[in-house]
């Protein structure tokens, strides 16, 4: 079953976390991901609210997550880290 990656962020250094970005794309479309939301309009009705929020469907729960392991991802991510506040999960859809 296909799954999304959502994530809610804080940018704290946009320069840091606009590579993060730039390398985490392909790495996201290697693992057969595809955005559907990113850092658009929002209404943030319970909980923390995080100005950037991102959606991402991947065929399954394992191709997310092993994206989320691959080398390519961790290389963008340690341009994440320390530039951003975040949390990161994967749902599964019913479709």
């Amino acid at each position: 079953m296909p799954a999304l990656w959502i994530a809610h962020v804080t940018v704290t250094d946009a320069d840091a976390y606009g590579k993060y970005a730039e390398l985490a794309g392909p790495a996201v479309a290697k693992h057969g991901g595809e955005f559907i939301a990113r850092g658009g309009r929002f209404v943030q009705l319970e909980g923390k609210e995080r100005p950037r929020n991102v959606v991402a469907k991947f065929p399954s729960v394992e191709a997310a997550v092993d994206c989320y392991h691959s080398p390519e991802y961790q290389e963008a991510l340690n341009h994440a880290r320390g530039a951003s506040e975040r949390e990161l999960m994967v749902v599964e859809t019913s479709e």
